[in-house]
């Protein structure tokens, strides 16, 4: 699958180099198949469409050259059957002079909604930033790193969420995954992350927080409407590192499991010892819930992650999976761990993923 994906790579960078000669090949093919045909057949069609073309792919300068060149090719393969002077002729023109001025207004409001959204794309950004601050590079006993990918170019955040924070208890991490999209989803990060932030600091156990989490989404949840009041839930992982001794604390609600890499190599799938609901679903589950322990060795790192990793795709349909790629595979840190599994992914999916993707990877210092 990877070499179709670099021939597509390859291929789309030709042509974006290549783009402004897009409208003059049109003007220049069109104008020497009209002078070696027929006269009654014109190709007015192609001299209109050059401007057009250069509107949507081009900057304005280039729409009005393109436009004036479609009105001097036009007359000139008029002039050259001496239809210039003729009604038809000059409506021929009158029509390729027209379309050229309408694309230059099409430029236009091309660069004013270009505009709007990179307005929106930064305003989407401040969201992020915002709503899901970087983390440090390091807290107590690890190193860490993050990733957000939206699925949506336009769009820089989504349902899904992490929160890492430095406490009394050591260090505390969330990853969740909220069920929906839009203004929502991004409404149920907010209040998880706000919750997890003043919960990790005075809960002593991570059942502690994650009761504090359900309180708070059922009551956010109880504010949407639809199906959204009673369908809505959030999947979430979380995970705590005591400064003192080699292991892990998880507790996992719906969410895909953890990955333990450990420095020799091994990927060990972090599975729950007792599987429980989402959060905002616990009312339909046994009470009680408990967090499991995992060595955590120095060298190691945890890798926690929403599900758009474990659901991203390759052409024929399959799944990528992770434990089997990272399997083997040594990195320094959570930087190159993580940069090498988005460029995994990315070669996988030919670079199209179809869900958001949040990444957390902690490496625990020898």
């Amino acid at each position: 699958m990877r070499a179709p994906s670099a021939g597509r790579t390859a291929v789309m960078r030709w042509f974006l180099r290549h783009l402004p000669l897009v409208p003059v090949v049109m003007l220049v093919g069109g104008a020497l198949i009209d002078v070696n045909t027929p006269p009654h057949f014109s190709l007015e069609a192609v001299y209109t469409a050059a401007p057009m073309t250069a509107a949507a792919l081009l900057s304005l300068r280039a729409t009005i050259l393109a436009g004036i060149g479609a009105c001097i090719a036009d007359a000139l393969v008029l002039a050259h059957f001496g239809f210039l002077d003729e009604s038809g002729g000059r409506s021929e023109l009158a029509t390729v002079a027209t379309v050229s001025a309408l694309a230059v207004v099409v430029s236009r409001l091309m660069h004013y909604r270009d505009v709007r959204l990179q307005s929106a794309r930064e305003v989407a950004l401040a969201v992020q930033r915002a709503v899901l601050p970087h983390p440090p590079s390091r807290l107590g006993p690890v190193r860490i790193a993050v990733r957000y990918q939206s699925a949506v170019l336009e769009a820089q955040i989504g349902g899904d969420l992490y929160g890492v924070q430095q406490t009394p208890y050591g260090v505390r991490c969330l990853v969740g995954d909220v069920r929906g999209k839009g203004m929502q989803a991004v409404k149920a990060v907010d209040v998880a992350l706000g919750v997890f932030r003043e919960a990790a600091e005075d809960e002593p156990s991570l059942t502690g927080i994650a009761a504090r989490l359900e309180r708070a989404l059922v009551r956010e949840a109880a504010e949407r409407a639809g199906l959204e009041q009673t369908e809505g839930f959030v999947t979430a992982v979380l995970a705590q590192i005591p400064y003192a001794g080699d292991e892990v604390l998880l507790v996992n609600r719906g969410h895909p499991a953890p990955l333990l890499l450990r420095p020799d190599g091994e990927v060990r799938c972090a599975e729950p010892s007792d599987p429980a609901l989402p959060l905002c679903l616990a009312s339909l589950g046994p009470d009680g819930e408990a967090a499991d322990v995992m060595a955590f060795p120095p060298g190691a790192t945890l890798l926690l992650y929403t599900d758009g990793l474990t659901e991203a795709k390759d052409r024929s349909g399959a799944f990528y999976d992770p434990v089997a790629a990272l399997t083997g595979r040594r990195f320094r840190g959570p930087e190159e761990l993580l940069d090498a599994l988005l460029a995994d992914v990315t070669r996988h999916t030919g670079g199209s993923i179809t869900d958001d993707m949040a990444l957390l990877a902690l490496t625990r210092d020898r």
